[in-house]
């Protein structure tokens, strides 16, 4: 089972998100920053990356450049699932590097539709 890598600041979000996840036979990681984002990344290979732009430690934008930059990590998706919802926000989401940019609040569904474009 492909494993997909969660990173969110709000539990309710992220268990939300790891919902989806489960109900399309995938297995859920969750971690609360970018910093905990990338190292565990490395680690544990993702299929996916379903990312937050306000995070502490670092943010979801600088979290995508990183990941974009680091040779192991630069072919994973990432759909950046944020509440930021300016079409700057999004422009600059993709700018940085995401695939696809969702903005909260969002519905299971559309959130299934994304990563089943990445994760069949």
């Amino acid at each position: 089972m492909p494993t997909i890598l969660i990173a969110d600041d709000t539990a309710s979000e992220a268990a939300l998100m790891a919902s989806v996840v489960e109900k399309l036979g995938h297995v859920a990681q969750t971690v609360s920053d970018g910093e905990t984002c990338i190292s565990t990344a490395k680690t544990l290979k993702p299929a996916l990356i379903l990312l937050d732009v306000v995070m502490p430690k670092m943010d979801g934008f600088k979290t995508c450049r990183n990941i974009r930059k680091d040779p192991d990590l630069a072919k994973t998706p990432v759909i950046m699932v944020t509440s930021k919802n300016q079409d700057s926000d999004k422009f600059w989401g993709e700018k940085q590097g995401a695939n696809r940019y969702i903005t909260k609040p969002f519905t299971p569904e559309t959130l299934a539709e994304a990563i089943k474009a990445f994760v069949p």
